[in-house]
């Protein structure tokens, strides 16, 4: 059974926030709760989905594998954020396979929970057009990223968006090991380490699992900066 802090989490997560209360305490009543060590598999590429996931904690990848056996990371989700809405809700295969990278906590709500809430109250529909929505978004960013920014600009705005400060210096710990985070942004690890070199111009040294970051502001005109102007200074 979740803590309420568990339940806390799922409350604010995109996917239901905005629901009635009465519909997330349905929700919340039916959810299955459980917890993944890192390696572990929630779901295989081409299984049929049951179920909407939402990260309570850790973190959690999906990952499609090719035909000659390389693994293209697709996304990476962490605490509140939520994935497999548009499958789960039409009964379809998984077009990606999902696997902890840390050791987590997954809400796995099913379906048909929330397929009959969506027949009494259509209103819930937007919720689930909202959670896809903020997906689509995070893949044509990811797009933008990969076509318009040099490796070392994708690397200072991943670091960006760890980082809990607006100002000033700050000290970011990385996620997860650095091929996945190379991975995630597109990239060979040894074009990750050439950026992490590249960045020391920008004010980040990297230790370990440690981002060290001179200056907030620094790095995020660097990653705002024109990809000619980035290339010159590297």
């Amino acid at each position: 059974m979740a803590h309420e802090l568990q339940k806390s989490i799922a409350r604010n997560s995109l996917l239901i926030r905005s629901l009635p209360d009465q519909h997330v305490t349905t929700l919340l009543s039916h959810a299955i709760w459980r917890r993944y060590e890192r390696g572990e598999t929630l779901f295989l590429q081409e299984e049929k989905a049951h179920a909407i996931h939402v990260v309570i904690d850790g973190w959690v990848k999906l990952f499609r594998m090719a035909p000659t056996g390389s693994e293209a990371v697709v996304s990476v989700f962490t605490r509140g954020e939520s994935f497999g809405e548009a499958v789960a809700l039409r009964n379809m295969p998984y077009p990606v396979s999902a696997e902890a990278v840390t050791a987590c906590e997954v809400m796995h709500i099913p379906s048909h929970v929330f397929v009959s809430l969506m027949k009494e109250d259509p209103e819930i529909g937007i919720s689930i057009l909202a959670a896809t929505f903020t997906h689509l978004h995070s893949l044509v960013a990811q797009l933008e990223q990969l076509k318009a920014h040099t490796g070392a600009q994708r690397v200072a705005e991943f670091l960006l968006n760890l980082a809990d400060c607006e100002d000033g210096a700050c000290e970011v710990i990385l996620p997860y090991d650095k091929m996945l985070i190379a991975g995630r942004l597109g990239m060979k690890p040894e074009s990750l380490s050439r950026a992490f070199t590249r960045l020391k111009t920008a004010g980040v040294t990297v230790k370990r699992n440690h981002a060290e970051i001179a200056d907030i502001e620094t790095l995020r005109d660097y990653a705002d900066s024109d990809p000619a102007e980035s290339w010159s200074r590297s």
